[in-house]
């Protein structure tokens, strides 16, 4: 069964979750300890997050791990104005931010500014270590995280909806790009503040929803 298993992941799960429960299956199968099936994944999702997740089984695919990882990504995002969230998501604490409403116009010009190469600050609630330790773990315990600004790139903004508060938008995006960040910043750019309420992946690479599974039917 060793391969590649295109994944259609549902909230609440974590990415670990889904790599947990096809090696625990995997090794049922073969009637061997979970330990020595190799499952790997390209693109953590957060729990919150829904969509594509792409499942890496055995050693030779497995040591692809960080061939895979450098892959554009491709995300359908909701935003909600108004708000701030210590997480830069609907998981976070909200803090109140302007009552601000924004026109159609501005949310253009303000979502192409974001277009090309810059510089973005990973969000204190992400997986990245310091130290050794899990920034959120830090977060977590109210100790001070501010992570290094790292180069990105945003290839575009398309499919753009909005009606206040909720502002929705296609990003296809380079890898290491952080969209929780990407979003408040845009809310920092609007001078409304803005969380992530939704967020859903639909492709990495080549790689495609549409030919992903819900995990119940594997």
């Amino acid at each position: 069964m060793d391969g590649i298993i295109l994944i259609d992941k549902d909230k609440g799960w974590t990415s670990f979750d889904v790599v947990s429960y096809i090696r625990s299956q995997i090794a049922t199968e073969r009637k061997v300890k979970p330990k020595s099936i190799k499952v790997g994944h390209i693109g953590t999702l957060d729990p919150m997050a829904t969509g594509l997740l792409v499942i890496l089984i055995g050693r030779e695919n497995t040591k692809r791990v960080p061939e895979f990882m450098k892959l554009d990504k491709v995300y359908d995002v909701e935003l909600t104005l108004g708000f701030e969230t210590d997480s830069f998501d609907i998981e976070g604490n909200k803090i109140f931010c302007s009552d601000r409403i924004p026109d159609r116009l501005e949310i253009k010009r303000v979502l192409t500014n974001f277009v090309g190469l810059s510089s973005q600050r990973p969000p204190s609630f992400s997986a990245l270590k310091i130290n050794g330790q899990r920034a959120y773990k830090l977060a977590r315990k109210g100790i001070a995280v501010e992570l290094k600004e790292r180069p990105i790139n945003i290839y575009s903004i398309t499919h753009i909806k909005y009606n206040y508060p909720l502002l929705s938008f296609r990003a296809r995006v380079s890898s290491g790009t952080y969209i929780r960040s990407l979003g408040h910043d845009i809310g920092q750019s609007l001078q409304t503040g803005a969380y992530l309420s939704s967020l859903r992946r639909i492709k990495i690479g080549d790689f495609n929803i549409k030919d992903a599974q819900r995990i119940q039917k594997l």
